[in-house]
């Protein structure tokens, strides 16, 4: 396939033609969609490449189990792309499930004997990153991710819009990210 709006146009082709009744279209489009469907998961699966093949084939059998709701007005990949995330996060939420419930406990008395020391020594810490940041950033952080507010209410409290602080947040983050690889 060539561009995306080639590869979408290919894709949405054969599977209106499989919808009305060609199977030899619906094949192929099967097959160019599994083939789509594992470059666009792969990126997003690096770290577990056992489950690629075991995703596209639940992604497949989705969009085959719900065509129906294709809108023909809508583009064919993004329809797909919604069912392929939304398998991707039922993935990624068993798998944290699963790997929880394995976690070893073989040496529960260093789980609760963290100290008073350790917590405030984290908050330090975490007061000195964050006096790092621009206060555009910094408050946000501060309200919505340690004192629980919502953005709705951090909005009303700094002044800035409620886009404002869900974009302060996210690049407040991804500086404190970056400050955190570079400190020793």
């Amino acid at each position: 396939m060539g561009s995306a709006s080639e590869a979408e146009s290919e894709l949405r082709a054969l599977f209106l033609r499989g919808l009305d009744g060609d199977a030899a279209a619906y094949h192929a489009f099967l097959v160019r969609l599994g083939a789509h469907l594992r470059a666009f998961l792969a990126r997003r699966l690096f770290g577990w490449p056992d489950d690629l093949e075991d995703l596209v084939q639940e992604c497949l059998l989705a969009m085959h189990n719900h065509r129906h709701t294709y809108q023909t007005d809508q583009p064919l990949t993004a329809w797909a792309h919604a069912i392929a995330r939304h398998k991707l996060i039922d993935l990624l939420r068993a798998k944290s499930v699963r790997d929880a419930l394995h976690d070893p406990l073989d040496d529960e008395a260093e789980l609760f004997a963290e100290s008073d020391t350790d917590a405030s020594d984290a908050r330090r810490d975490l007061d000195g990153l964050l006096e790092e940041l621009p206060q555009r950033q910094r408050d946000p952080i501060r309200c919505v991710k340690l004192q629980g507010l919502s953005v709705a209410e951090t909005a009303r409290l700094t002044g800035m819009s409620e886009s404002a602080v869900k974009v302060g947040i996210h690049r407040g983050l991804k500086t404190l990210a970056r400050l955190v690889k570079e400190k020793p």
